[in-house]
């Protein structure tokens, strides 16, 4: 083994070890990308950088290719029969496409949250454990300082400290919503993707989230798909505007929202189409 550590990545003769260099400006960097199913080509040409440290909203009408473009930075579309990806991927140092990555360890940098709450049918302790043991951690004292972390990370400790050993599935929506996010951040990302992450909640726990997206982008890069054009106004750095599997428009949100330089971004904006 042998380390390279002015672009930290650790190679092995397998497999290539993910790790970010946090000066890099941009963690994201995507170019010329395309995406098929089977004949259909349903992503066109993107390309994108993401700042680390900010959250970036996807907006555009449905099937617009959002979705599809966010499963690509953890790979989730290789579980798609016929699923062809085209172009370069970059995320921290390393090109996620390439053969030798490690598809686990990748997923591990780059979490997923996705639009209904998935809590596993297990304790809230070990919904948050599950990831640390899968990656090799097994001492409980370890664990119980990753599973408070974590849950106090995703503001739930306080709802559910004295219930740890109870099952997640008693949680509310919007507590579920929020153990996930604690069992994403039990494994370490850098990157968050969350798709549609408050479409199954009510405001009030939509509130609650929007609020921890705004604390963890201090410590953390997301990347969020929206319908709500409100919700991305209010939460993100910068926002891509999708439509027709082409990224029409990224740039900050301010400037999206008050002086889109696409009039297609502007027509989507102001309802005239979506």
């Amino acid at each position: 083994m042998y380390t390279l550590t002015d672009r930290s990545v650790v190679m092995t003769k397998n497999k290539v070890d993910m790790t970010y260099n946090e000066s890099d400006k941009n963690i994201v960097q995507v170019s010329d990308v395309n995406l098929f199913y089977g004949n259909q080509q349903a992503l066109r040409n993107i390309s994108i950088k993401i700042k680390e440290k900010t959250v970036t909203a996807l907006i555009g009408p449905s099937g617009c290719g959002k979705s599809t473009f966010l499963r690509c930075l953890n790979r989730m579309n290789d579980l798609i029969d016929g699923c062809v990806v085209q172009g370069d991927f970059q995320i921290g140092n390393h090109k996620i496409y390439q053969p030798d990555v490690d598809v686990v360890d990748l997923r591990k940098k780059v979490g997923m949250v996705f639009q209904k709450p998935n809590p596993f049918p297990m304790s809230i302790y070990d919904n948050i454990a599950y990831g640390p043991r899968i990656h090799g951690m097994n001492q409980k004292k370890d664990l119980d300082e990753i599973v408070e972390k974590s849950l106090r990370q995703a503001s739930l400790w306080e709802e559910v400290k004295d219930r740890l050993h109870e099952s997640a599935l008693g949680l509310s929506g919007g507590q579920q919503q929020r153990l996930v996010i604690a069992r994403v951040l039990a494994v370490e990302p850098d990157v968050i993707l969350m798709d549609e992450p408050a479409s199954a909640l009510d405001p009030i726990s939509t509130a609650n989230l929007e609020a921890l997206i705004q604390e963890l982008k201090k410590d953390f890069t997301i990347i969020i798909v929206t319908h709500n054009m409100q919700q991305a106004a209010r939460v993100s750095d910068y926002t891509g505007f999708f439509l027709n599997g082409e990224l029409v428009e990224f740039d900050s949100t301010d400037l999206i929202f008050t002086n889109p330089s696409d009039s297609r971004t502007e027509d989507y904006i102001t309802g005239r189409f979506g």
